[in-house]
């Protein structure tokens, strides 16, 4: 690698110090509490641009994205808001041959700079993009289908609490050796043996962030500031339904990176020609050497057999499932179950999908239900919960694209349909296609590989499933998560025998629990800081958000020797 031509910093190192050094030591302390905490408020009036951010993002529609980067050869684009409306916002195609070299000339000073440099960069980074979450909101919104307030929540500060937890734990792992030793060795009567060592925490080379759809930043966000931060450079390739948020990350970090004294080409975008399959090409090449990727199982699996020079971090598809043996909540149950089910129009990986209920039914607060009594009382929370029309786009969003339709579509003909969906109108984007959940009834007590809900169903899709006992509800799990993976799981007990049992299962197949959840917090949402997205230990995905395993190794200790 050759000395990359860096511009001259504008931004010195002590004030860069001085703004977020005191923030890092927070992110730390906190990924080893695990204790509530972030910098980032979530809440839109923390934020005073909004209509300005509004307006930042219209201004960019039907217009060219500039990235100034090396090796454009032509320009795409092509998104259409899942609210209807198109983009018309083109971006610079790569030539690889062109842009993987000079990324990889843009390293040495970057590394060279040592672990907390690199910290307080894209710390700053991340203090520019919340600076513009009102921004970042519309184009999640626009790219995604979400809800504006799910979009400005988990496009904006929740995905900068992911990334900041990346560069918590990237330091923390850089740190652990030191930058040098004295080595001395007694010799008995002889003179000892003295070395000095020298410990560089090196770059595996450039890593490629492959986005998905429907949670543009907050799941590129760790694999981009995990990579950055040890010391590589990030080659982001989005979506093609949602290039705009994280084309506006990169235009971002790259003017933060010029300001520092570094090359901008550390962080590149590659937006690729409709049906083009640029993902494929950019994961084989030699220069990628981390793959960070989140979307379909097909694909993941791909990456992991093929891309064999890489790196590769992958969360697929998993089947999420809820155990109802019993509880002392039975309204806040339901209630809740109703909001995991109904948020974002269940198109999130941590959605619960399988409802297993006794046959016999559940006790409860209220006295016995069975399990018709269970599915139709869940039916009408959800009904209630959406039956306004204002207060179900709030929630629903829209659906992302036409496949997550065609599922829903073909859900009645799979099982006896408890709770129909119903269309929904938008009022400011007739557009857009929203729709409520449906709720299938299904009989999992015969042994079919082939059942529907043994396979993930992408989408406002739940399946009420009877089993004969609480033991079998047990064992499904057992199997559910160990032949096609969870990103979580969900437990409704009073019984300690059943929640030691249940905590037995996830140990076992590795998968992450929620019990007995009735109030403000649901079985889809994780807390960064504290809560660990996957595991990393079953099919749904080969990696946790976010522990020391995600950032490790993105990096490799070198030493130098001499003598002292």
């Amino acid at each position: 690698m050759s000395a990359d031509p860096s511009p001259v910093s504008t931004i010195e190192p002590a004030p860069l110090l001085e703004r977020h050094r005191g923030t890092l030591d927070k992110a730390l302390d906190a990924i080893r509490t695990r204790a509530y905490w972030t910098p980032y408020p979530e809440h839109p009036k923390a934020y005073a641009d909004a209509e300005e951010g509004r307006a930042a993002f219209e201004a960019l529609l039907g217009h060219r994205f500039a990235l100034d980067q090396p090796g454009t050869d032509e320009w795409t684009g092509g998104e259409r808001s899942p609210y209807g409306i198109e983009l018309g916002v083109t971006y610079p195609h790569p030539d690889p041959d062109v842009l993987l070299p000079a990324m990889r000339a843009a390293m040495p000073r970057w590394r060279d700079a040592g672990p907390e440099a690199r910290a307080m960069v894209c710390l700053e980074i991340l203090a520019r993009i919340n600076a513009r979450t009102h921004e970042f909101a519309h184009a999640v919104m626009h790219t995604s289908g979400q809800a504006f307030t799910m979009a400005f929540q988990a496009g904006g500060p929740h995905a900068q609490d992911r990334g900041l937890e990346a560069v918590a734990y990237a330091y923390v792992e850089q740190v652990r050796t030191p930058d040098s030793a004295e080595w001395i060795k007694p010799q008995g009567k002889r003179d000892p043996i003295n070395l000095r060592k020298t410990f560089t925490a090196v770059p595996r080379g450039i890593g490629l962030v492959i986005g998905c759809n429907t949670f543009p930043t907050w799941n590129g966000y760790p694999g981009l500031f995990a990579s950055l931060a040890t010391g590589n450079a990030v080659l982001v390739k989005p979506h093609p339904r949602a290039v705009l948020p994280l084309a506006l990350t990169v235009g971002i970090a790259r003017d933060v990176l010029s300001e520092a004294g570094f090359s901008p080409d550390l962080v590149c975008l590659a937006a690729d020609r409709p049906g083009e399959g640029l993902a494929k090409t950019l994961a084989l090449r030699p220069e990628v050497r981390i793959i960070d990727y989140t979307g379909s199982t097909g694909f993941g699996d791909w990456l992991e057999a093929n891309a064999r020079q890489a790196q590769v971090f992958t969360e697929k598809a998993g089947v999420n499932t809820v155990v109802v043996d019993s509880t002392d909540d039975y309204r806040g149950m339901l209630a809740n179950l109703a909001f995991s089910l109904s948020l974002y129009s269940g198109q999130m990986c941590t959605t619960p999908q399988n409802l297993l209920i006794p046959r016999h039914g559940i006790t409860t607060d209220q006295g016995p239900r069975t399990y018709d009594e269970v599915v139709a009382d869940l039916a009408a929370a959800v009904d209630g919960l959406l039956g306004d029309d204002a207060r179900a786009n709030a929630l629903l969003g829209a659906l992302v694209n036409p496949e997550v339709k065609a599922r829903l579509d073909a859900a009645p003909g799979i099982g006896e349909v408890a709770l129909a969906s119903r269309k929904v109108s938008h009022p400011d984007f007739p557009g857009a296609t929203v729709r409520t959940p449906v709720l299938v009834k299904l009989d999992g007590a015969k042994p079919d590989p082939e059942a529907a809900y043994l396979s993930e169903c992408f989408g406002p899709v739940a399946f009420a499933v009877t089993v004969d006992s609480t033991e079998d509800a047990l064992e499904l799990l057992g199997r559910t998560i160990r032949d096609k993976g969870a990103m979580t799981v969900g437990g409704y007990t009073t019984s300690a025998e059943v929640e030691r049992r249940l905590e037995e299962v996830c140990w076992e197949e590795c998968a992450q629990l929620s019990l007995n959840l009735t109030g403000g917090v649901y079985v889809n949402q994780t807390a960064a800081f504290s809560d660990f997205h996957g595991s990393g230990g079953n099919p749904a995905a080969n990696a946790a958000l976010c522990d020391g395993a995600f950032v490790a190794s993105r990096f490799r200790m070198v030493e130098v020797r001499r003598p002292a």
